[in-house]
């Protein structure tokens, strides 16, 4: 199938035109509103700093369900011993540098200064939320993504200490089960996120999932843990 090219217009392709690989559309910018769209779309960009922008929604696409993270034996004994403190978005740049400086097989380096600039412009409209991991005050794992609605999309994580983010992803699960997001989008599939209970959905109903809950009141905000509930410091609609 064809790879659209976009220019001025905001609004993206039918996800099903999608190639095998799931790559739909190259071009376009990285503003709030575009992005916004995308997430709404089913797609997601995912490119190397300095080329082309380049848009994908890849069928089959890897979910969580908040309710059903697995916790194994070893990550309850670190969660029992208190190893780690939680916070959100008290340092969402930081959080992604980090997830930036990760070596990845599957993905590369795919996050670079423009990438950064445009979902801090998320995080600054309280879209964007970042969880973080601390061991003794210092900063050793964490993840960011985007939040609509009731879905939280998933981005990248990053793990400076053995299980924190692991740690970081059961927390955030157990956060949004408390406000009734039943779903992340984790976007590709890899076997750290299936032992964690991430599983395969077809795109056309990953689809009707984001139809479903994607027009429900959102969580928008900053985002607080206090008494391992999460917590909304503002409200509003996504």
């Amino acid at each position: 199938m064809s790879v659209y090219h976009l220019h001025n217009q905001l609004n993206f392709p039918n996800p099903a035109h999608a190639g095998k690989d799931g790559l739909l559309a190259i071009g376009g910018d990285l503003s709030s509103h575009r992005l916004i769209e995308a997430y709404r779309s089913g797609v997601f960009p995912w490119f190397n700093p300095g080329d082309p922008i380049m848009w994908w929604s890849p069928d089959p696409r890897c979910v969580l369900n908040t309710s059903k993270v697995k916790i194994s034996a070893s990550m309850r004994n670190v969660m029992n011993r208190q190893v780690y403190e939680v916070r959100m978005d008290e340092q969402f740049e930081m959080v992604m540098r980090h997830c930036m400086s990760v070596k990845r097989k599957q993905r590369g380096t795919w996050i670079g200064e423009e990438m950064i600039r445009a979902y801090v412009d998320l995080h600054h409209q309280g879209l964007a939320h970042s969880v973080e991991v601390y061991c003794a005050g210092e900063l050793v794992g964490g993840l960011y993504g985007v939040s609509l609605g009731r879905m939280f999309f998933g981005e990248s994580m990053f793990s400076h200490s053995s299980n924190s983010s692991k740690f970081a992803l059961i927390m955030l699960c157990k956060a949004l089960e408390t406000k009734g997001v039943r779903w992340i989008d984790c976007q590709m599939y890899t076997e750290h996120l299936a032992s964690m209970g991430a599983e395969l959905m077809s795109r056309q109903s990953f689809l009707e999932l984001l139809s479903d809950h994607l027009s429900e009141a959102g969580l928008t905000g900053k985002w607080g843990w206090e008494r391992e509930q999460l917590t909304i410091h503002s409200s509003g609609h996504a």
